[in-house]
């Protein structure tokens, strides 16, 4: 497996993307949405990446940088075909160490509170995130939990 920056034009990236959005429409109501689609992840402020196999996509994440010091997790996607394989596990590990690397003092993320995201709730409890406040242009909302790590 391999995880390399990407620039979000490969049919496999976009289909990953598009299965990523149509589970957060399916889960969640769409003023609860905050994944971003193709274009939204094109910011400057955010870098992408894809883990792949084989040339096969099976998982991404982004970094955004919000103020300084301060960095969001979006787009952390593990391919329905590739569940169970620790695709979730090694992208966040490398984007620890992207952050660290940049000089990131914190991490912080919005998830869902239905149960299709307990798994990532508990990747990301794993590696010490703890659950915080809305943070950034985020509001509370039933549908959304917040959790941050001091780096």
């Amino acid at each position: 497996m391999e995880i390399r920056i990407d620039d979000l034009r490969g049919e496999g990236v976009i289909a990953l993307l598009r299965e990523h959005l149509e589970d957060m429409y399916a889960t969640s109501p769409p003023e609860s949405v905050h994944a971003l689609d193709v274009e939204g992840l094109r910011q400057p402020s955010i870098t992408f990446w894809c883990l792949k196999e084989r040339n096969v996509v099976l998982g991404c994440v982004a970094l955004k940088a919000l103020e300084p010091g301060h960095g969001e997790i979006k787009s952390m996607r593990t391919a329905n075909a590739a569940r169970g394989r620790g695709v979730g596990n090694r992208l966040l590990i490398h984007l620890l160490g992207e952050a660290r690397a940049r000089g990131f003092q914190r991490l912080s993320l919005e998830t869902g509170t239905q149960n299709f995201f307990l798994p990532a709730r508990r990747l990301y409890e794993k590696h010490g995130f703890s659950y915080c406040e809305p943070f950034a242009d985020y509001r509370l909302d039933p549908n959304s939990v917040f959790m941050t790590l001091a780096l």
